[in-house]
């Protein structure tokens, strides 16, 4: 390329960036003048959250000039240094000081300061002169405001629900208009994804149809909802929450046996226990009276956290690390607040005290747990307190866990000391730095903790579930409107807070709160209630003003396209292939692995320095039952973007990487589901033809175009010829994974098939949502 060439695409570009500029500045102006009203809330607060409060917030010991910006007190009281002048003037720009030092030229006097690295945009500091002249009225954080109904939309012939009613007014705000229902096999797959994580059988596609006969939509969702397989989709991600896996991590990392727990989990989804219910049970089912062993296993959501057994380490260290987990998981998994950053200090951001850190913790300090039990030569599956469980059990209160063998059992489970162990703010969060006192308490700017409860756990789940708490309900039905949609309507769904993102429909997520507690936290009915909706059942086909007003679908006028969670790919190419054992609960299976890969990453001692591959139907059980081994977690399940389980995750992220094509094409457990399925089209079907079409149907879910069937036909030809011209290619392709090879589908058309589904199984609608 020629440097006059360069020069005018040079010139171009910064004519471009110039027109986009302009193009930007006056976007801006536009729309903060359609503001009618700023609000602190929504439009003030982030940008002070963002750019003033780690100087000018909650936390007391790095606040400069003794100035706070996150309460109305501190903003509107005069400075310091000279009492005639304030920090804010409500309606009086002249006299607000914050106005001029974000609009100084003067690098001594701009706020925030200049090496400080942030800095304010045009927008941002007309949006606070604009608050300011209107009065700079204050407001309580949203998400620490209990939920209230506001009145429903207008009703149109498009909303099925009140969720459409929420989601139509929005788009309609926005320039958009909703798009066309799915086609009914698109429906029928989502929804099969979505609550079952399993996609659906040809003979639930036929016998659906187009929903014009006996059988509904409704009946579908009906059935699904009623399917064991919904409490193995709901438990992954509250696998992910209760941070499970089946070993203590650090160094040795030796097996343990919390297994038990997670077929609770799924057990608990299935028989819909009221969610009040089931996070009660899971905070104190111990404390419940007269707390049967149900209850008290539950309480393995508190134990599933890391454990050391290296030699050497300090009791205390360890046990108050223990409780530091504890405290977090429940404040971001079930609150999502991020209570963490208040361990060393004042919360910068939100307004969370060290001292309500520590009597949050104290609500999990009065265990009989230790820090350390011996090292990896005395490790055991459970640690104190532990549950057993026999076989009385297994056939009575606890006989939904799947256990054949008659010993017994041992969960690590939660339990009460009989005195009080007192709790101390830690200076810096050092565990050896106790400071002052403190009893059991919670946040007050959430909710004051009741004098009438019980300073303990069932207080705690008591406090969590009253009707009055303003983040308990909101935060799962988030939880559930992210696991159906892809994000949250509040998109950082473990962070509520000052720093978390705005919700995009306030008024829908607060009706779904409020409407969920007064019909009981029932789970599955707020399923349905998703799902029925006209905006659930939208198409997710793209249109060019989408990209242009909603590229991130914020707002709902189209279904979303989202890959499936690593666990979900596994269970449709075990599933369409015939492969899949559906057998429910269990302890953890050891599929197909990489050789080398435990023992790369070991100490050498323990029963798991080795990898040792599981037998038969072991290998083809659901994602959800991999073995996860902390500091080597299912590296196909990680490249697809599953939680390592190392602490509570509240959602996954979305990657696209070369490492996920390369898994999708040379996987043995998909090479083997291909060459298997391949080997069950030519026992049902007597041509090529209706063997891809059939196969295609059980793997894609919906019927082929004329366009693909040609291209697959196309492509079997020609590897049949290359199967037929190199035969001793043809063993060497089949032999791929434990299912017994049959002698007569060692044949060219076997191998020439399981290559067409292959590419089948590496399509990007096969494992995507849409």
């Amino acid at each position: 390329m020629t440097y006059p060439t360069i020069n005018r695409l040079l010139a171009f570009a910064c004519i471009g960036f110039t027109i986009f500029s302009c193009n930007q500045k006056e976007s801006s102006e536009i729309q903060i003048s359609e503001i009618d009203q700023v609000s602190y809330n929504f439009h003030i607060r982030p940008i002070l959250s963002d750019k003033c409060f780690a100087c000018h917030g909650p936390d007391a010991n790095k606040r400069e000039s003794e100035l706070r910006l996150d309460t109305e007190a501190g903003a509107y009281a005069a400075l310091k240094d000279d009492p005639s002048q304030f920090v804010i003037k409500p309606g009086n720009l002249e006299e607000s000081t914050v106005y001029h030092r974000i609009t100084s030229e003067d690098p001594g006097e701009l706020m925030p300061p200049p090496e400080s690295n942030l800095a304010l945009s045009q927008t941002e500091i007309q949006l606070i002169k604009k608050w300011i002249e209107q009065g700079a009225k204050y407001e309580p954080h949203w998400a620490f405001v209990a939920p209230e109904k506001s009145p429903l939309p207008e009703e149109t012939d498009w909303t099925t629900n009140e969720i459409d009613r929420f989601a139509l007014k929005k788009m309609t705000e926005k320039g958009l208009q909703p798009n066309p229902e799915a086609k009914p096999h698109e429906l029928i797959k989502r929804a099969s994804l979505d609550l079952t994580g399993l996609p659906p059988s040809p003979e639930v596609l036929d016998s659906f149809g187009d929903f014009s006969g006996d059988l509904t939509y409704e009946d579908l969702l009906d059935g699904l909802l009623a399917d064991p397989g919904f409490g193995e989709k709901m438990a992954i991600i509250w696998m992910d929450i209760s941070r499970y896996s089946d070993s203590y991590g650090y160094q040795d990392d030796n097996i343990r046996t919390q297994w038990p727990y997670r077929d609770w989990v799924i057990h608990a989804f299935n028989e819909n226990m009221s969610y009040d219910q089931f996070i009660t049970w899971q905070l104190a089912g111990d404390l419940l009276p007269n707390a049967n062993k149900e209850q008290i296993l539950a309480t393995a959501f508190n134990r599933n956290h890391k454990y050391t057994e290296e030699g050497g380490v300090i009791d205390e260290e360890y046990r108050i690390e223990y409780v530091l987990d504890k405290t977090n998981t429940v404040s971001k998994g079930l609150l999502g607040i991020t209570m963490e950053c208040a361990q060393c200090h004042d919360h910068k951001y939100d307004p969370f005290s060290q001292k309500e850190y520590y009597e949050m913790f104290a609500f999990f300090n009065n265990t009989p747990e230790k820090g350390y039990q011996g090292d990896v030569s005395q490790s055991k599956p459970a640690k104190t307190p532990i549950l057993w469980v026999d076989q009385e059990d297994l056939s009575g209160v606890m006989s939904f866990i799947n256990y054949a063998d008659t010993s017994k059992l041992s969960v690590s489970v939660m339990g009460e000391l009989d005195e009080q162990r007192p709790t101390y703010i830690l200076d810096r969060g050092v565990y050896d730095a106790p400071t002052v006192e403190v009893e059991p308490s919670t946040p007050s700017s959430i909710m004051k903790f009741p004098d009438d409860l019980e300073e303990n756990r069932l207080g705690l789940a008591k406090w969590m579930t009253a009707k009055e708490n303003p983040l308990t309900a909101r935060v799962f039905v988030n939880l559930m409107w992210q696991e159906i949609f892809g994000q949250g309507i509040v998109k950082s769904a473990g962070d509520f807070g000052m720093q978390g993102d705005l919700p995009t429909h306030p008024e829908l997520l607060d009706w779904l709160a409020v409407d969920f507690i007064e019909n009981g936290w029932d789970i599955k009915r707020l399923m349905k209630q998703i799902l029925t909706s006209s905006t659930y059942k939208q198409s997710a086909v793209i249109s060019e003003n989408h990209l242009k007003t909603d590229p991130e679908n914020l707002y709902l006028a189209r279904a979303p396209r989202l890959r499936l969670p690593a666990e979900n790919i596994q269970d449709l190419v075990l599933a369409s292939s015939g492969l899949l054992v559906s057998k429910l609960g269990g302890p953890s299976v050891k599929p197909y692995m990489p050789e080398g890969i435990w023992e790369a990453a070991t100490s050498g001692r323990g029963v798991l320095a080795t990898y040792v591959q599981d037998k038969g139907d072991k290998l083809y059980r659901r994602g959800l039952y991999n073995f996860i081994k902390l500091t080597v977690p299912p590296p196909k399940a990680i490249i697809f973007d599953s939680s390592n389980r190392d602490r509570c995750e509240i959602g996954r992220s979305r990657t696209n990487t070369p490492l996920q094509a390369l898994v999708m094409m040379n996987d043995p457990m998909i090479l083997e589901a291909s060459r298997v399925l391949a080997g069950k089209m030519w026992e049902e079907n007597s041509d090529e033809e209706n063997a891809i079409t059939t196969s295609f149907k059980r793997i894609v879910c919906r019927e082929m175009s004329g366009e693909e069937k040609s291209i697959l036909l196309s492509y079997y030809e020609d590897q049949l010829e290359r199967f037929k011209e190199n035969p001793d290619q043809i063993l060497s392709s089949l032999s791929v994974g434990e299912y017994p090879l049959e002698e007569k589908n060692i044949n060219p058309e076997t191998a020439a098939l399981m290559q067409v589904i292959v590419s089948i199984y590496n399509l990007e609608e096969t494992i995507t949502k849409s």
